[in-house]
């Protein structure tokens, strides 16, 4: 159990009580929105800076960013994309990698069990992890605002933000934390068939509704399974069709149980990596400084697809079918009959990709032609420099998008205590005068 670190008074674990008081991060956004509206014709931008989304790591960098003074206006709907995950998934992170903003302090998870009074044990629940993202925003961000960003065009020294009430706003700098949605991963030669039969197992928020279906799910990762294993306690006919020889079943103990007091010196509390690589990994000043061809190996030793235990004890009633694809597909009266590599084929009622996600920064929507012209990019994920800002100035960038150039923790809710007070630390240092710290 996660101990927590503030006062044990009546009111150390509520969750306004921030560095900054929760009264004055509420008037910094009342504040900036007012003068939005008052100076709407001006040359001035509306509001110093605009957070895009409002997930851990867009949550977790407005919140450095007004620790730190920084006027930060947030867009978004909180833990949107979390509540299109499965019902009844769990996280495949460790306690304390399931910490967003920061592992201990007044938003970690340790104060948010002492404020509800909630007892979480691993692996925690997706819907007590959306609960707490939920207390983080009421705690953090109060005054959140949640119409969507429809356009984002560069305007004068700063950026023009039009919104989906036609209202357009004007900042200094924008920060684009809007999660992996846009990315999905579906093999080509599918696009074809109706979304009633084909899915990605990130849009299948209720497995209940494939009971007493035959369902065939593509993958051998933790998506893949978990979604299959939802599917079947929920009573449909499941199939597990894995590319590749041999699935990647971790272990239900860890090595850092044997280690003793040496255990956080050698495994980061992010959680991200085998025990040689985590500390590495965590910390993006060292991992960047290594030849791109190590970084490479090393980010796909790191989040390679793999299958968590407490998963794997519930398989037992799903068939697994390895080394096999799936090569085509074609409607039937009935569902889908699907070709496979092995020269079988099945007759199925829905089919459902767990294959993942592939960065590609150009399939966020809102993102202008003046914008992505002059977004360098490389293989989908955008070039950044310190502070996680792009080549375009004032434009940062955070969550997955950021993997390449900070190493692969970005692509998790661990991420979020990194990417947030970098941000801040460099938006801050620049008002100041002060130079950025590098990627350390």
């Amino acid at each position: 159990m996660i101990r927590a670190t503030t006062p044990h008074d009546d009111t150390a674990a509520s969750p306004g009580r921030l560095d900054t008081p929760r009264a004055e991060l509420g008037r910094v956004g009342d504040e900036a929105v007012g003068r939005a509206r008052a100076r709407s014709t001006s040359a001035v931008p509306d509001v110093e800076t605009v957070v895009v989304g409002a997930g851990p790591h867009g949550l977790s960098t407005a919140i450095h960013l007004r620790r730190a003074g920084v006027a930060a206006h947030v867009l978004g709907d909180p833990m949107s994309f979390w509540r299109t995950m499965p019902a009844g998934m769990r996280l495949r992170s460790n306690m304390s990698a399931t910490n967003m903003v920061e592992p201990v302090g007044p938003l970690s998870l340790a104060s948010y069990m002492q404020a509800t009074g909630e007892q979480l044990s691993q692996p925690v629940s997706l819907r007590h992890f959306i609960e707490y993202g939920s207390w983080v925003q009421r705690g953090g961000v109060p005054d959140l605002d949640t119409r969507k960003v429809t356009n984002l065009a560069r305007s004068g020294g700063g950026f023009a933000l039009d919104l989906s009430d036609g209202e357009r706003l004007t900042a200094r700098r924008v920060v684009v934390a809007c999660g992996i949605a846009p990315f999905e991963r579906l093999p080509a030669g599918f696009a074809h068939l109706p979304s009633e039969l084909v899915s990605h197992t990130g849009r299948n928020a209720d497995p209940a509704a494939f009971a007493g279906k035959r369902v065939a799910v593509v993958g051998g990762g933790q998506s893949a399974f978990e979604s299959a294993v939802l599917m079947g306690e929920r009573g449909a006919e499941v199939e597990v069709l894995v590319r590749r020889p041999e699935v990647t079943y971790l272990r239900g103990w860890s090595p850092i149980h044997f280690i003793g007091p040496l255990a956080h010196v050698v495994y980061a509390p992010t959680d991200v990596g085998p025990l040689w690589y985590s500390r590495l990994v965590a910390t993006p000043a060292l991992f960047t400084r290594l030849p791109r061809e190590t970084q490479d190996k090393i980010a796909y030793r790191s989040t390679r697809p793999a299958c968590s235990y407490f998963v794997k004890v519930r398989i037992d009633g799903i068939k697994v079918t390895l080394s096999t694809e799936v090569t085509g597909a074609e409607v039937t009266g009935h569902g889908l009959r699907l070709a496979l590599s092995d020269g079988t084929s099945r007759e199925v009622d829905h089919l459902t990709f767990g294959t993942g996600y592939k960065v590609d920064v150009a399939r966020y929507s809102f993102l202008s032609d003046s914008v992505l012209r002059d977004l360098r990019v490389v293989d989908g994920y955008p070039v950044l420099r310190r502070g996680l800002e792009s080549s375009v100035p004032g434009l940062h960038i955070l969550g997955a998008p950021a993997a390449r150039s900070f190493g692969p923790t970005m692509r998790f809710v661990s991420g979020s205590w990194y990417a947030g007070s970098h941000v801040a630390h460099a938006v801050a240092g620049r008002r100041l005068g002060r130079r950025a710290p590098g990627p350390g």
